[in-house]
Formats: C-alpha cells, sequence, structure tokens
C-alpha cells in the first residue's frame, strides 16, 4: 500500500492497459476503470470501482489515463458522448498513453487547457512483456511541473521514463520508435530467414547474435517468436501499421524520404492481406517468407 494512495482512472484495458491498470492497483491506488469491451477477469475481480463511461472515470479521479488503440478512439474518450472533458474540474490531469497523431495530441491538449485541467502525452514501448513486467518505456510531452508530478505513477509502470519536451514531443518520440522497430524486425526476420534457408539452425544463429553487435531486445523476445511461430498479440500488426502511417504522413509533410519505413509497411499491408492483422508484428517474417517460399523451421533442400 502507498503511503498516499492516489484516485487514478483508466480507460481502455486492453493487452496493454490490463497488466498496467493492475500494477497501479498492486500499489495501493484506488482505481476507476472503463472500457468498451467486457473487463479482463484481472481487473473484474479485483478491487477496481467500475464505471458505466469515460465521464464517470474522470467525475471520480484526479488523474485520468487513456490506453486506446488510435486517435480517433482517444478523441471519442475525451470529447465524444459522455466523454472525459464532461467530467473534469480545475486541477485534474489527463494522461495519454496511446500510440497517436502528434499534430492532434497538440490540439487535445489546448482543449483540456482550456478547461482548466492539465495533459501529458505518454506513449509508451516495450510490448506486452514490458507492460506486465513494469518496465514499459515512456516518452512524455507536456509541462515539467505536470510531468513530476505524475511520475510516481508512471514509475508504477516503467523504468525508462523520460520528459522529451512540450506537448505532442511524447508522440514524436513514440513515432520515431515505432520506425526503429518496424525496421528492425524486418532485420531480424531477413537474418533469421537468409540462417534458416542456407540451412543453419535459426534458433542457435539467434543465441550466437544475442552475444554480438546485432543484439537487441527484438532479436531476444520477436526473434524467439519468429523461431517458435508465436504470433498471438503481443502489439497486433494492424496497430504497427497505423503508427507507420503516422510516420510516412508526417515524413511527406516535412518533406523527408523514408524509405525503408514504407518497406516496412509494405510488409505489414502483405501480413494484413493474408488475414494478419491481429498477429504479432513479429508476423511481419510471414511476409517475408511469402516472397521466399521458405518458412523459419523448414528444412532447407
Amino acid at each position: 500500500m502507498t503511503a498516499q494512495p492516489l484516485k487514478i482512472g483508466f480507460i481502455g484495458l486492453g493487452i496493454m492497459g490490463t497488466p498496467m491498470a493492475g500494477h497501479l492497483l498492486q500499489a495501493g491506488h484506488q482505481l476507476f476503470v472503463y472500457t468498451r469491451s467486457a473487463l479482463p477477469e484481472a481487473i473484474a475481480n479485483g478491487p477496481a470501482t467500475k464505471c458505466l463511461s469515460a465521464r464517470a472515470v474522470a467525475e471520480s479521479s484526479d488523474i485520468i489515463i487513456t490506453m486506446v488503440p488510435d486517435t480517433p478512439d482517444v478523441a471519442d474518450a475525451l470529447f465524444g458522448e459522455s466523454g472525459v472533458a464532461l467530467g473534469l474540474s480545475a486541477g485534474k490531469v489527463v494522461v495519454d498513453m496511446s500510440s497517436i497523431s502528434p499534430v492532434e495530441t497538440k490540439q487535445f491538449a489546448k482543449r483540456i487547457e482550456a478547461l482548466g485541467c492539465d495533459y501529458l502525452d505518454a506513449p509508451v514501448s516495450g510490448g506486452d512483456v514490458g507492460a506486465k513486467n513494469a518496465t514499459l518505456s515512456i516518452m512524455v510531452g507536456g509541462k515539467a511541473e505536470v510531468f513530476e508530478r505524475v511520475k510516481p505513477v508512471f514509475e508504477l509502470m516503467g523504468k525508462n521514463i523520460t520528459l522529451v519536451g512540450g506537448s505532442g514531443d511524447g508522440q514524436t518520440c513514440k513515432v520515431a520508435n515505432q520506425i526503429v522497430v518496424a525496421l528492425t524486425i524486418n532485420a531480424v526476420a531477413e537474418g533469421l530467414l537468409f540462417a534458416a534457408k542456407a540451412g543453419a539452425d535459426p534458433s542457435k544463429v539467434r543465441q550466437a547474435l544475442m552475444g554480438g553487435l546485432a543484439t537487441s531486445r527484438i532479436l531476444d523476445i520477436l526473434g524467439d517468436r519468429m523461431i517458435k511461430r508465436t504470433f498471438d498479440p503481443g502489439f497486433r500488426i494492424a496497430l504497427h501499421q497505423k503508427d507507420l502511417n503516422l510516420a510516412l504522413g508526417a515524413a511527406k509533410s516535412l518533406g523527408l524520404a523514408l524509405p525503408a519505413t514504407s518497406q516496412a509497411q509494405q510488409l505489414f499491408s502483405a501480413c494484413i492481406s493474408h488475414g494478419g492483422a491481429a498477429w504479432d508484428h513479429s508476423g511481419m517474417v510471414r511476409a517475408l517468407e511469402k516472397l521466399s517460399n521458405f518458412e523459419i523451421g523448414q528444412q532447407a533442400d
């Protein structure tokens, strides 16, 4: 039990949100929750107060966290019918931990601040493993004094917590993160596929690579999933594709060329065309396997 329990709202209890909310409960905070789908068993059977709307969450909480899939979902949670904005009173803090548009985030922040409240964008990286282990990287945009106020809450869910800059900068950082992650998934998939087709044991190759410069969490966690063929989410391909859409849209407006990001996006699109929208993003390897007519784990000719 924490010395001073806080009243925290949590909206969005999916693969990431459920364990994140669970850590807040374990720390002794009073939690008010709302999600569109059925409450996960881990939350439904716990001490959290179940609310009937996002507005009710905001009315009961001092800090309100949203963790939903996309920009329109955040807009609806905050400003839709029975949304958070209708339940706010001066001095409360809204924290969006979803991965959404940096441009829209800046507008959301202005609208919340106009109500006498504060706003932080705080997207996360680390996947379902990081969410479960409370080791997420949290990239924050907003005012420094508000960040310091909320930081103890972030520390219950993550380890690498950085105030990147002002409103929207957390989301910009997350877009950059998703570019790096997607390209690394592509590299790991191609490396393991090459090794397997050449007749080497991909498990042993991965083990060897983990000790050198090629090591990464992607090679460690997602490389293992590629070899074991465990593509259940995880972080869904459709969501990573959404993040790369944000990257490519922003790159166009900035006059940037991101050719490797475009290639990764096409590989995700190929996966979705084969029914893989809900695969873990390590499933990108399946698109490469289709192109090569060879699967990791298959016996080389």
